[in-house]
């Protein structure tokens, strides 16, 4: 019994050193609530109920919703903004993919060159890309086209896909491989038979990592998507916010901002425990 207090006591005074942190994680969890409960309460709101801390006196107004996506064409951007980033999650796994399960099951030449070389390119600031890209879609005739914002997205993440797949990749056993090779699978074969469909843990994690990351890019599309058609949310939030100085709909831009996060809110409530377990997951076994 004496041993089994002291043991307790030692846990109790573990867990008082820790009361600081969860003190900070409290307070930053009930900051996060107040504030998003606020806009959401605001986009449901009048302006002059914002204005006055009145929030919902009158009741709810879902036309702030109705108005910002049809008078602001945030529906149109919403969207471009889904089209982008499936369309770039879909093409990063295909590219990566294989990509990454050559260099992390073969061996050959220039194999520990390639993989250096896609985790250089991860360092790479975007902004120093800017102009020989748009030089090279002014050449291919490209420019004013959704194609080449999904080509970037694409060409862009490809990079981290190749560098986060390797390691689930490489901790697959050898032994399905040489069974599919028995059986007469090609490589190729035996990749999208076998191999692809064990490492879905890695590759849902990647899709909505890279979903996030293009859903809220914001440089790349304020370069190049040059047309209203071709506007992302994040631009099309940008360029609500710019005329709430003339229109002074505060609701509607509050409406638009809750239009705007909705998705990768979503994301992060349902799918974060899956996102952080399937990364570490593969970080151990690699």
């Amino acid at each position: 019994m004496q041993a089994k207090f002291k043991m307790n006591k030692r846990e109790w005074i573990a867990q008082l050193r820790l009361t600081p942190g969860y003190l900070v994680l409290l307070f930053w969890l009930v900051f996060s609530i107040v504030l998003i409960g606020w806009i959401i309460l605001a986009s449901l709101s009048t302006t002059k109920e914002v204005f006055s801390n009145n929030l919902l006196e009158s009741g709810f107004h879902f036309d702030n919703y109705i108005r910002v996506m049809e008078k602001h064409n945030l529906g149109v951007y919403f969207m471009n903004s889904a089209l982008y980033s499936v369309s770039a999650c879909i093409g990063t796994v295909l590219i990566g993919a294989p990509a990454a399960y050559v260099l992390s099951r073969f061996q050959f030449k220039g194999r520990k060159l390639l993989n250096n070389t896609f985790v250089l390119l991860m360092s790479v600031p975007v902004v120093m890309l800017i102009l020989p890209l748009f030089k090279m879609a002014a050449q291919f005739s490209l420019t004013g086209s959704q194609l080449l914002l999904i080509i970037l997205y694409i060409c862009l993440n490809v990079p981290f896909s190749i560098f986060f797949l390797s390691g689930f990749f490489s901790s697959l056993p050898t032994a399905l491989e040489e069974a599919a090779e028995i059986d007469g699978c090609s490589p190729a074969k035996a990749f999208w038979r076998i191999m692809f469909p064990l490492a879905q843990p890695g590759i849902v994690a990647l899709c909505i990592i890279n979903f996030i990351n293009v859903w809220n890019e914001y440089f790349m599309a304020l370069i190049f998507a040059n047309q209203t058609s071709m506007r992302t949310v994040s631009i099309g939030l940008q360029v609500i916010v710019q005329s709430m100085r003339y229109s002074g709909d505060w609701a509607g831009m509050f409406a638009g901002v809750v239009v705007v996060f909705l998705p990768t809110f979503i994301l992060f409530i349902f799918l974060s425990n899956k996102i952080m377990g399937n990364m570490t997951g593969g970080a151990l076994k690699e």
